[in-house]
């Protein structure tokens, strides 16, 4: 309990801070993140604090992914179109693979790599500690994946709103360049409503569904890393397979089939929201800066080549396809 509470008071205080001047441009999971690194570096996580600070990275964070699947339909992947989806998919392959590949050239971690593609090429903080149930990396190379994501994710925010005209990008195809390939959901609502409302509702939708591939490229992580390790004789914990996720695809079957009103889904997205920031503060109380700054700078370069690789890739697809 005093685990959960501390981690519960953090992601509150996030909830708090976005009410002022540019927090409000982040997210609360940036936020909580934050605030729970400050918190153990400067003042110390309690060890009666340890017990619920690990459930809240492991039970929370897994039932807070299968909320999220209340956020998607199957519609919307109709709405985006076969071309729109093509799109999306392709830039979140060709991202991961290029990021993976190119952290291994780098000589980064395997873990911080994969974490750092999955932010990039999927939903930002969200895909990084999914993908974290599977690699199994210590909270620091999350840590240090977030704030990739969240430092080029805002790049991309503020950079892209000044960019259709000069690219001859009309409102859906800019917002689906938006949705196909800025890291963080808030990102992407904050860049292609500037561009207007029809652009705005487009790239959200486009997000969405670019989300909902959080669900199969865990899953084939999870399996590729069980097959990896095989016949494990020396007792050792081999990799878990991310069944949660089955529960994420079942609450989007749910969400399409069933009318959900409008006030509940709202409480919905706040609670799956706080239940992430949860997480995220969890893993800011296990997270040493010592232990971030060994890291080096090659992941934050490697972030920054997933950036630039993603904004043309699916820049080119886009205007291929348009």
């Amino acid at each position: 309990m005093p685990g959960l509470l501390l981690a519960g008071a953090i992601a509150g205080a996030a909830f708090g801070l976005r009410q002022l001047p540019v927090l409000g441009l982040l997210s609360p999971m940036i936020l909580a993140i934050v605030i729970g690194m400050g918190f153990h570096n400067l003042v110390g996580t309690p060890a009666r604090a340890k017990p619920g600070v690990a459930f809240a990275m492991r039970r929370i964070l897994r039932f807070a992914i299968i909320l999220l699947g209340l956020q998607l339909t199957a519609a919307q992947i109709v709405e985006v179109g076969a071309s729109g989806f093509a799109v999306i998919a392709l830039t979140l392959v060709a991202t991961f693979l290029f990021t993976t590949i190119l952290g291994r050239l780098m000589g980064v971690e395997k873990g911080l790599a994969q974490l750092i593609a999955a932010g990039t090429s999927i939903c930002g903080a969200s895909a990084v500690i999914a993908t974290n149930t599977v690699t199994r990396a210590p909270d620091e190379d999350v840590a240090y994946a977030v704030a990739c994501v969240t430092i080029f994710g805002s790049v991309a925010m503020f950079l892209y709103p000044a960019l259709p005209g000069l690219l001859g990008l009309d409102a859906h195809a800019y917002g689906l360049w938006t949705g196909a390939s800025i890291h963080e959901i808030a990102q992407v609502v904050a860049a292609a409503y500037q561009e207007g409302q029809a652009a705005g509702e487009f790239g959200t939708i486009a997000k969405l569904s670019r989300v909902m591939l959080l669900a199969p490229v865990v899953l084939t992580l999870g399996f590729l890393a069980t097959r990896r390790a095989g016949p494990d004789a020396s007792g050792a914990a081999r990799p878990p397979v991310p069944w949660f996720v089955l529960g994420f695809i079942a609450m989007i079957g749910v969400n399409s089939v069933i009318s959900i009103p409008a006030e509940a889904k709202a409480a919905l997205v706040w609670l799956t929201t706080f239940l992430l920031s949860m997480a995220l503060a969890a893993m800011g109380l296990e997270t040493d800066f010592a232990k971030l700054r060994a890291k080096g700078l090659r992941p934050f370069l490697l972030g920054l080549a997933a950036f630039a690789f993603i904004a043309v890739f699916s820049l080119v697809l886009v205007k291929l396809t348009s």
